[in-house]
């Protein structure tokens, strides 16, 4: 999955910064998933920060933010754009940085990227502080195709190519059961304390036709979770 993400790095870059392209982001993800953010503290890590807009988001806020992804490109355009204090090509699961070096974690639409995220969890788990909340959003594991896999708790990979108003992107990525997340941050010592299925404000779905439809289909799932153990 990580060949591919760098594979199509240039697709996802014009595809998140093309203005007004992403409403879906824009519109609806980002702005419900900014409602879990703690204040800005010691220290936020992006972790799978792509090209680095959930990152910029942060260090207007106030955060000052460290950002890791996999990709080399992915990480050169979020150094390049600005707003981190440190951006880094490297692995989730072997984070670079000490333990107890952060507040705050965020995992915006990349777990299930991961061939691993257990591990990514547990890893970010070492680099916060006692208390601190990792918030993740990820595609709502309910809303998956059916004729895809035999079951719903049957892990499957996703590979599905999408064209909107003269651009193409390639999703590639793995569908698992909601509790496949639920155990890997209670075995990594978080409590969750929030779970979210975000839905677009009625003015926005009756503005947009892209996000009319996430009205009465969950797309997203947002947490936060906080490290106790």
């Amino acid at each position: 999955m990580s060949r591919e993400w760098e594979a199509n790095a240039e697709q996802w870059a014009a595809w998140a910064r093309t203005p007004g392209h992403d409403v879906w982001f824009w519109g609806w993800n980002l702005p419900a998933f900014a409602q879990l953010l703690p204040e800005p503290g010691i220290g936020t890590v992006d972790v799978g920060c792509g090209e680095g807009r959930v990152g910029r988001f942060l260090a207007e806020r106030g955060h000052r933010v460290w950002g890791l992804d996999r990709s080399q490109v992915l990480a050169d355009l979020a150094r390049d754009a600005g707003g981190y204090q440190e951006v880094v090509c490297g692995d989730a699961t072997a984070l670079p940085w000490d333990a107890q070096s952060f507040d705050l974690a965020v995992s915006f639409m990349c777990l299930m990227d991961m061939p691993d995220p257990a591990s990514a969890i547990r890893e970010t788990a070492r680099v916060l502080v006692p208390q601190g909340r990792l918030c993740l959003a990820i595609g709502h594991p309910f809303n998956r195709d059916p004729a895809a896999a035999d079951s719903y708790f049957v892990e499957t990979d996703f590979d599905e190519t999408v064209e909107r108003a003269g651009l193409t992107m390639r999703f590639v990525g793995r569908e698992r059961p909601l509790e496949h997340y639920t155990r890997a941050l209670s075995a990594a010592g978080f409590v969750i304390e929030e779970l979210r299925e975000p839905r677009p404000q009625p003015d926005a779905a009756a503005a947009s036709a892209l996000l009319a439809q996430a009205a009465t289909t969950p797309f997203f799932l947002h947490m936060r979770a906080r490290l106790v153990a």
